[in-house]
């Protein structure tokens, strides 16, 4: 049975931007001088790392581009040349922004500060167990529990993630699986950074590890019925793509597990993961635009995978099974996905399929949970995300409502099939995390627990909007944005404008206590639900990516400007913010519009496209074709050379850039944001702040650990407020 992490999002992802939370005190910025009138003061302005230009060439297609900072690519992370240089990058930012270090530690102990140090999540029950993670006050990672019989029993000890993480700069715990008769726990865990998860398994009675280590996994694990056997997905290291799914047998030689699949096809990742119902271990195979089932039941863990239903390019479909009714989502003629009703036995033939959920042009299925006698579809109306809770008898379906204008809601952790009670989470941009407990029968809601902001914090303090701005194209881009009250004066705010737009990923109007230290010195922040998304349905994501992907750029560049228009923003104090896909957007609005910005934060950015998608043995490239092209073919080069930040860095004036990476990051590779910035310091035509972090000890997610991931977002909350001049 999994037990899924998900039990402690509201705890360990609060800090994230746009997804979780975060406050201080605050004067009114109407008082304040405008970044035009005063920039930040500096005693001194020391020299800039200069890094040497190597030309290296680049040819595709007859087309030669010289990359001068090829060099900075070390694959094995040990060149003293290039360790040397991100060094003198770090010491060159500790330098700069040492006037604003009082500053970034303030708004550490104010985002810290705010947390119950000794928090907890909500028991989920499983079987006779309730299972929960918590906090300790003062130390960095949670501790997995469980009592038995109740959620006032006897506390038992699954995982103490800070015993597991002495001795190591980082440490994650990837995934936590227990046997269904709860005597054993499958976890895995990376020191790296670099998502390569190391499985082991503690026997529950005795509390000893066993001998069963497995290296280089995905941190996907599936347990057999019967506990004896453990599944788990292999990645190829230099890839990191998953590929490979193996049966270990407890207490073999890890040496002879059995392979049961491969995938041929490095344009698909490999996952796995057990069904609600436990009947049986799922292997998903997915490709951006191609989905693969495969079933393997769990009383059954020798035999061989059964194909649900073959691939066919273009179709994705996702599975889940309740007595022996299999439910399909899918986009098979439905753009924004449907849902329908199988068995086994015509899992292949589509046309045997029962329509249960049909198409809508509005409606966008992100999810469903399944319990004895109820259906609930978790879908996005309108741009939010809802509850529709649908009885398998009589009865009337039914949303689950909310007042708010932005808010989204999210499963929590369901495990229980014979039950009426629905879990789930509910954010907005004015209300923390809160887990509700919702009977399907009744319609009562229970409140289960709401994250705790410690200090002076009032949510009627804040007001969140949501309302639309026209593209270029006329095309209307929904925007959700928060601030703190009275908005006395109109134009005089800074204004934070955060985007993404890829992968259909969409950010929603969550929480964040992090933000608080921004909204209360009287910014703006503004989430531009941009094309790329699928804030407004699939269509929405077909229309910003590959050959559409500008669409991304303008739209973010046009709903700032439409919110400067309408007075939510000072002009001169505009702010951007984007990580990772986010970052790319960053480095494209910076050379698109440079003059529209004061200042932009890039996170861990993908700036690098071109040279990155054509170099497969780069992790992540093979599985991408489909978002951004694939630079062997001509005309996909010559579109996305047209955009590549890295590539269109120009002789121009830019604004003040905040870059940061982690050197073991396997989603974006390091090197790319180093030549970016090194790029940009040779050609940019200002005077303006160009400074680049690189945490020496971390990969894509930032530093692990929770307190120490908010000295990062202090640094760059404290780079944008400097900037702005709202120390207050």
């Amino acid at each position: 049975m999994k037990l899924r992490l998900a039990m402690i999002s509201s705890l360990c992802l609060a800090a994230l931007v746009g997804c979780g939370g975060d406050e201080a005190p605050t004067e009114s910025p109407t008082t304040e001088k405008t970044a035009a009138e005063e920039e930040p003061a500096m005693s001194f302005q020391p020299d800039a790392p200069d890094a040497p230009e190597k030309p290296y060439e680049i040819e595709t297609h007859g087309d030669v581009r010289i990359d001068p900072y090829f060099w900075l690519r070390d694959d094995e992370r040990e060149d003293p040349d290039v360790l040397a240089y991100l060094e003198a990058e770090n010491s060159y930012l500790d330098q700069v922004l040492d006037p604003a270090a009082d500053l970034r530690e303030t708004l550490y102990e104010e985002m810290v500060g705010r947390l119950k140090q000794d928090d907890s999540s909500v028991p989920a029950k499983i079987g006779d167990y309730w299972y929960y993670s918590r906090y300790d006050e003062g130390l960095e990672y949670p501790i997995f529990a469980r009592r038995k019989g109740s959620a006032e029993g006897p506390e038992e000890i699954v995982i103490n993630a800070n015993e597991r993480a002495e001795g190591h700069e980082y440490y994650a715990l990837g995934n936590l699986e227990m046997s269904d008769d709860h005597k054993l726990a499958a976890f895995a865990e990376d020191t790296v950074s670099r998502r390569l998860y190391t499985v082991r398994v503690k026997n529950m009675e005795t509390g000893e590890l066993l001998d069963d280590v497995i290296e280089d996994t995905s941190g996907a694990l599936a347990w057999s019925a019967d506990g004896q056997y453990l599944f788990y997905v292999k990645k190829d290291t230099e890839t990191l793509l998953p590929y490979q799914v193996y049966r270990h047998k407890l207490g073999t030689p890890v040496g002879e597990d059995v392979l049961v699949y491969e995938e041929a096809d490095s344009t698909f990742y490999t996952s796995m993961y057990r069904g609600k119902s436990n009947d049986y271990i799922y292997i998903h195979l997915g490709q951006t635009v191609t989905d693969e089932v495969r079933l393997i039941p769990a009383d059954q863990p020798t035999a061989e995978p059964i194909v649900f239903l073959p691939r066919e390019r273009g179709h994705e479909y996702r599975v889940e099974d309740i007595d022996g009714r299999f439910y399909v989502l899918t986009n098979w003629d439905a753009v924004n996905f449907r849902l329908m009703q199988t068995n086994l036995e015509n899992s292949a033939n589509r046309a045997a399929w029962t329509e249960v959920v049909p198409h809508r042009d509005d409606v966008f299925i992100h999810d469903i949970d399944l319990f004895r006698d109820f259906l609930v579809v978790n879908e996005r109306r309108e741009g939010l995300r809802r509850m529709h809770v649908m009885p398998f008898g009589d009865g009337e379906a039914f949303d689950i409502s909310s007042d708010e204008p932005a808010y989204a809601m999210y499963f929590d952790d369901n495990y229980e099939v014979d039950t009426d009670v629905l879990r789930y989470v509910y954010t907005s941009l004015t209300t923390p995390d809160t887990v509700y407990d919702f009977n399907m029968t009744t319609g009562e809601r229970t409140l289960l627990k709401r994250d705790p902001v410690l200090g002076e914090f009032d949510p009627a303090d804040y007001r969140s909007e949501r309302f639309m701005v026209a593209a270029r194209d006329g095309v209307q881009v929904p925007v959700s944005l928060v601030y703190k009250v009275p908005f006395e004066a109109k134009g005089t705010r800074p204004l934070l404008v955060y985007g993404y737009g890829s992968y259909g990923s969409t950010v929603d109007p969550s929480f964040s206590i992090a933000r608080l230290s921004l909204l209360d010195r009287g910014f703006v922040f503004a989430i531009a639900h941009i094309r790329g998304s699928q804030a407004l349905g699939r269509q929405w994501y077909e229309d910003g990516k590959m050959f559409n992907k500008i669409n991304t750029f303008t739209d973010f560049i046009d709903v700032t400007k439409g919110l400067v228009d309408k007075g939510y923003g000072d002009p001169e104090r505009v702010y951007a913010y984007g990580g990772s896909a986010g970052g790319l957007l960053m480095g494209a609005v910076a050379n698109m519009a440079p003059q529209l910005y004061h200042g932009i934060v890039a996170a861990v950015p993908f700036v690098d496209v071109v040279t990155t998608m054509l170099d497969e043995s780069i992790p992540l490239t093979t599985g991408e074709f489909d978002e951004w092209g694939n630079p062997k073919i001509k005309d996909q080069y010559e579109y996305m050379l047209s955009y590549s930040p890295y590539d269109q860095v120009t002789e121009q004036d830019y604004p003040n850039i905040l870059v940061t990476t982690g050197l073991h990051d396997s989603q974006v590779q390091y090197w790319e944001p180093a030549k970016w910035v090194a790029k940009l310091r040779d050609m940019k035509t200002d005077d303006n702040l160009l400074l680049m972090y690189t945490d020496m000890s971390s990969g894509h997610g930032g530093a692990s650990g929770r307190f120490k991931r908010y000295e990062d977002i202090a640094l760059r909350y404290g780079f944008l407020i400097w900037l702005a001049g709202a120390e207050g």
